[in-house]
């Protein structure tokens, strides 16, 4: 049945952060299992999981089941443009719409929820939320713009490319949150942001 396919990018090599950013704890989980958690609970199915450095030890974190599917990308040290590539081609093409987002930009469930339902509402190419009028994640694209994802380059911007092409079929929600801009980069960046957002519940 059709519906969100989300493609989570977990294969960073979390240089900045000094250690895989997918085993952090979050919400009392490994944040790779927390954005699994928090996909499945939004409605999108099923995802795929891209894995890059560390694979075993990050897929024995990751609960088995028929709605995750965990790829491995031989070559992510050449960027992030590689992994959604490789992601979406595990994409079937009969979806209604393929949710992007890193596991290192933790969401809640109503947030994903959310965006979700205004992507399908609103019949747009892409959906994204803002805060304070600036883009943030997760980012939801029209099954329509597979093939344009699975050729983007670091090189062109990745999926800056795809964007570009389609401004005038672009649907911003707004939030009243900065957490629809979160990235935990660095090791400061996810003390505060868990301090804040992450922590025991």
């Amino acid at each position: 049945m059709p519906g969100i396919t989300a493609v989570l990018l977990s294969a960073g090599e979390s240089s900045r952060m000094g250690q895989p950013k997918p085993l952090l704890p979050w919400k009392n989980l490994p944040l790779v299992r927390y954005q699994i958690a928090s996909l499945t609970e939004a409605g999108t199915s099923p995802i795929v999981v891209v894995l890059g450095p560390n694979p075993e030890t990050i897929s024995s974190e990751i609960t088995d089941s028929a709605a995750v599917k965990i790829v491995i990308n031989p070559h992510y040290t050449k960027g992030k443009a590689t992994s959604i590539r490789l992601g979406v081609s595990q994409v079937s093409d009969d979806v209604d719409g393929i949710l992007l987002l890193a596991v290192d930009q933790p969401r809640p469930p109503e947030l994903i929820r959310q965006v979700i339902e205004a992507h399908l509402r609103s019949g747009a190419l892409i959906t994204h939320p803002t805060y304070n009028g600036r883009g943030g994640h997760p980012i939801i694209f029209h099954s329509s713009l597979k093939e344009g994802l699975q050729a983007i380059t670091e090189e062109q911007r990745g999926i800056r490319e795809v964007v570009s092409r389609h401004q005038d079929k672009i649907h911003t929600v707004a939030f009243d949150s900065p957490i629809v801009r979160l990235d935990l980069n660095t090791r400061d960046e996810y003390e505060k942001a868990l301090e804040k957002y992450g922590g025991n519940s």
